[in-house]
């Protein structure tokens, strides 16, 4: 007990002073206008998402932007009237594409994107925004600015998520702060680093980048493919990844079980399918996340000192993220029990894969697909 605490103190220190300032809340896209006006094109993949995408629409036609804009659609074989909601709202600037029969090697959503993107033509810029994500009239303006003003090749965001029912008040803050902890924003904004990382809900990339990647079709069959797309440009480019505040997450999590759904549908492909992996990351979150409360609450002497500094300065680390999301610091020194459900999910992501049940979302299975 008394060398796994001082480990796991000494990870903590790591941590906090050298793991590039995950803990704080990162930066967050101002309020801005551009100074020139290039066009835009936003790519709206779609699957069975009837009960949001009229909001999501709307909002996204509502933009204040001044340069050329308009918005695609693209229905991927949905089911529940999407693609004729969408339709019915008769805006000129809103094209609405039936997907094509999915080629083999495609993930779903980035074949609903590439045809979008196609359909954008010469475009300056391509937004790529999910189907449940309402807008801010200025979000366009805001990310067109950024991407402009410091000459990057892509913008993303954390769009706000929801956090209403006791399951996502619970559990989404920690989504995020473990986002975070995987991919620092400080790291991913710095062209000297390698790290890499999108938030899928909203990324703006130019056309030329688009072009230099090898299109949609150089990631065409990841599953975390917002952190697929961003790896690839940022071989060549700058990229920049913050929080918003100008565009919300309507898709809800009531239950425990919604969220666990939402992990283990990529968390072992995020390990690359691999159990030396799997058993690595596992031991590594229990030494992380399970030895300070342990060494604090049943150790002694040194097991016990370290076991309770570290305690506190990951209670502390996640007092940012929870300030973020209007939570109370109450929350803080649970934060060990949260982690122990999001270890048990990627546990549980691999023994879905293992069962045979692979990766499903919206009704689609992708056995094979492995990026």
């Amino acid at each position: 007990m008394t060398t796994l605490a001082i480990v796991a103190l000494l990870i903590w220190i790591y941590l906090l002073c050298l793991h590039g300032t995950f803990w704080q809340a990162g930066p967050v896209l101002p309020v801005s206008y551009p100074a020139t006006s290039p066009s835009v094109a936003v790519v709206v993949p779609a699957r069975d998402e009837a009960p949001v995408i009229e909001n999501s629409l709307r909002s996204l036609l509502a933009q204040d932007y001044a340069g050329p804009f308009r918005v695609i659609l693209v229905d991927d074989n949905s089911t529940d009237g999407t693609g004729d909601i969408a339709r019915a709202i008769g805006d000129s600037r809103l094209t609405v594409l039936t997907g094509a029969p999915r080629p083999e090697g495609w993930s779903g959503k980035l074949w609903a994107v590439n045809q979008g993107v196609a359909e954008a033509g010469a475009a300056d810029l391509v937004l790529l925004t999910d189907a449940d994500i309402a807008h801010e009239p200025a979000h366009v303006s805001a990310l067109v600015s950024q991407i402009e003003r410091y000459d990057l090749d892509l913008v993303s965001e954390m769009v706000k998520l929801a956090c209403d029912s006791w399951a996502e008040r619970v559990l989404v803050p920690a989504f995020v702060f473990f986002f975070q902890l995987l991919y620092p924003f400080a790291w991913v904004n710095d062209g000297l680093k390698g790290t890499a990382a999108a938030a899928g809900g909203t990324i703006l990339i130019r056309q030329r980048a688009l072009q230099r990647i090898g299109g949609v079709e150089s990631v065409r069959g990841a599953l975390i493919d917002d952190v697929a797309l961003a790896t690839a440009v940022k071989k060549g480019g700058r990229i920049w990844l913050g929080h918003a505040d100008l565009a919300r997450s309507v898709r809800p999590y009531p239950s425990v079980r919604d969220i666990w759904h939402m992990i283990t549908r990529t968390a072992f492909v995020q390990l690359r399918y691999s159990l030396v992996l799997l058993v690595a990351t596992t031991f590594g979150m229990a030494l992380t996340w399970l030895v300070p409360p342990a060494a604090a609450l049943f150790g002694h002497g040194v097991a016990f000192l370290c076991g309770l500094a570290a305690w506190f300065m990951l209670s502390i680390s996640y007092l940012p993220t929870l300030r973020r999301f209007g939570r109370s610091p109450i929350w803080a020194p649970f934060l060990p029990l949260i982690a122990s459900f999001y270890m048990a999910a990627t546990i549980g992501s691999a023994v879905n894969h293992y069962l045979g049940r692979g990766v499903a979302w919206k009704g689609r299975a992708y056995q094979g697909i492995t990026g």
